[in-house]
């Protein structure tokens, strides 16, 4: 189970918004109220993070939330290609740099096709930040 988290000096994490986003729908809400958030859609200039939780042990998770309809072209996890990996590991390098002590991290994606919603945790590594 993921608990509630907030970097030195942050803001409790905001409600979900409604709206397009796949964030928003239904299924990807329910999983936002199970993990109890550190931080959604923190912006940078070097990217944006749908969400940020942190487990249990300590480990910090960088959750990206794609959707798609169907599985053409691979489906909503085969989007999140080499490209996006490198925006969400400079993206949390940029979060994780408050820290005087790096925490352990590790990057999960949540794929949503059509109803059906699949978190898949550790989607790929941490590159040594």
């Amino acid at each position: 189970m993921l608990a509630e988290f907030r970097p030195p000096g942050s803001a409790p994490a905001p409600p979900p918004r409604t709206g397009r986003s796949p964030i928003s729908r239904p299924p990807a809400c329910a999983c936002w109220r199970a993990s109890s958030g550190v931080a959604r859609g923190p912006s940078r200039r070097a990217g944006e993070v749908d969400l940020v939780l942190q487990d249990r042990d300590g480990t910090v998770v960088f959750v990206e939330v794609r959707a798609r309809s169907t599985a053409a072209f691979g489906g909503p996890a085969a989007s999140v290609g080499h490209a996006k990996q490198e925006r969400l590991r400079l993206a949390a390098r940029v979060f994780l740099g408050r820290y005087p002590v790096l925490p352990p991290c590790r990057f999960d994606v949540v794929a949503i096709e059509g109803e059906r919603l699949e978190w898949l945790k550790g989607a790929f590594d941490d590159g040594s930040l």
